[in-house]
């Protein structure tokens, strides 16, 4: 294994950075290069985008009152047990909604003693900073640091041609054509599952702190404690296409009359809304801001009624794995109202890709000198912790696929790898000096 410089880290720092709205900045005009952009954007695609867009209201209106009606149980279940059946079983109501829980991944004891084990640690080392977004442990009552609603993966990236756009991933919805309704024939229209695109995109353009440099296709956490909906855990908009697809299309677009001059559903009504091409465009990117996770504070994004379609996950145990798709809007509990820890491991879900690696080298340099991994906060981390992990402690108690997953060994193409799979392995190895 060839010798890993570090990076320099960057400036230290919270998950609150993440956030515009809790970072204590205040909220300032985007520059007009961004109005240049969504006019680029638009151009000669106006009407097209104008009835996508009354056709997007029409679904999330029919699909708004399902989900509330709903609520958790909306959320598809698998179990780890059966697997590839109860994926093959559910997979277009997975794609439809964006989230899944997956019972039973780790035995339940063993999750329970990583929570223990995490405390220990603690313990060993109580004056300093271990909170990273990696950990999660939260106690009955906490209404501190509530994450309203957001999405991961940058906020003016995804309109931006050197952001997203270099890969593609909008441009059927920047088309007009999001739905099969306006798609090509024999085509879908926009599908957010396709990761084509996705593996060129840039979603870090300002160095923003907390932001992920790797290809993650899906956002995760291990439950580690029993956690129902109210208990301080995760809630979702579970429509993730339609979702996405409303954040980008709500920038060009305007109320002709406001939700004091009229009662909601008059004001939500397509007829309300009006088309800001050409003069009238202006910069805005509702939510969006340089460096900061794309927000949906209250009554920016009013079709998408996060007040009713925001809804928690099922119970959870110990050991079952929540996932959500990378464009899922998410929060959390704004107060923790059970009885007992609310505790999770972020864990998510990172294709191979020549950018993965390129990110896992520069976290196992990281991991080597006990400093924060580089897509967060920076400063001197674990480095004077008492008990952390070292090289040498993983090789002896992970398995196999731990130890490459975190660069300390050479990656194994799995049998069946297509040639192109194994093709982004090797690639991966080289990137890592295997």
């Amino acid at each position: 294994m060839s010798a890993m410089n570090a990076s320099p880290g960057k400036a230290e720092g919270d998950i609150s950075d993440t956030f515009a709205s809790l970072s204590g900045r205040k909220p300032q005009p985007l520059p007009d290069r961004f109005r240049e952009l969504k006019l680029r954007l638009a151009a000669g695609r106006e009407d097209a985008i104008i009835a996508s867009w009354n056709r997007l209201l029409d679904t999330l209106r029919k699909e708004n009152d399902l989900i509330a009606r709903a609520g958790p149980s909306i959320i598809p279940e698998v179990r780890f047990s059966h697997l590839h059946d109860d994926l093959a079983a559910l997979k277009p109501e997975i794609k439809k909604r964006g989230v899944a829980v997956i019972r039973g991944v780790i035995p339940e004891d063993e999750a329970r003693s990583y929570k223990f084990s995490t405390e220990e640690y603690i313990r060993q080392n109580p004056r300093r900073e271990l909170r990273r977004p990696r950990l999660r442990i939260r106690q009955p009552g906490d209404a501190q640091f509530a994450l309203g609603p957001h999405q991961d993966g940058g906020s003016v990236e995804r309109w931006e041609e050197t952001g997203y756009g270099r890969g593609g991933v909008y441009d059927a919805v920047f088309e007009g054509r999001w739905d099969a309704a306006a798609a090509p024939e024999g085509e879908g229209g926009y599908d957010a599952f396709d990761a084509a695109g996705r593996v060129g995109a840039v979603t870090d353009l300002y160095g923003g702190l907390g932001a992920c440099s790797m290809f993650r296709m899906f956002q995760g956490w291990l439950a580690l404690s029993r956690t129902g909906p109210g208990e301080g855990t995760l809630q979702v908009n579970p429509l993730v296409k339609e979702t996405g697809v409303y954040a980008l299309l709500r920038p060009f677009f305007r109320a002709r009359r406001g939700v004091g001059e009229v009662e909601k559903g008059r004001f939500l009504e397509a007829e309300n809304w009006e088309f800001t091409g050409g003069e009238a465009m202006g910069s805005e990117l509702q939510g969006a801001m340089p460096g900061c996770a794309q927000e949906f504070p209250e009554g920016m994004h009013p079709h998408l009624e996060l007040e009713r379609t925001m809804v928690n996950v099922p119970e959870v145990r110990p050991g079952d794995y929540v996932v959500w798709h990378c464009d899922t809007i998410h929060a959390v509990d704004k107060t923790h109202a059970g009885k007992s820890d609310s505790s999770v491991l972020y864990i998510p879900v990172c294709p191979t890709t020549k950018a993965s690696a390129e990110y896992v080298a520069r976290q196992r340099a990281a991991f080597l000198q006990g400093t924060p991994g580089p897509d967060f906060p920076g400063g001197e981390g674990e480095s004077r912790h008492i008990g952390r992990a070292t090289e040498e402690y993983v090789k002896k108690y992970c398995e196999p696929l731990g130890v490459q997953a975190m660069g300390l060994d050479k990656l194994v193409a799995m049998e069946g790898d297509t040639p192109g799979g194994k093709a982004v392995v090797k690639q991966a190895n080289a990137v890592l000096g295997f």
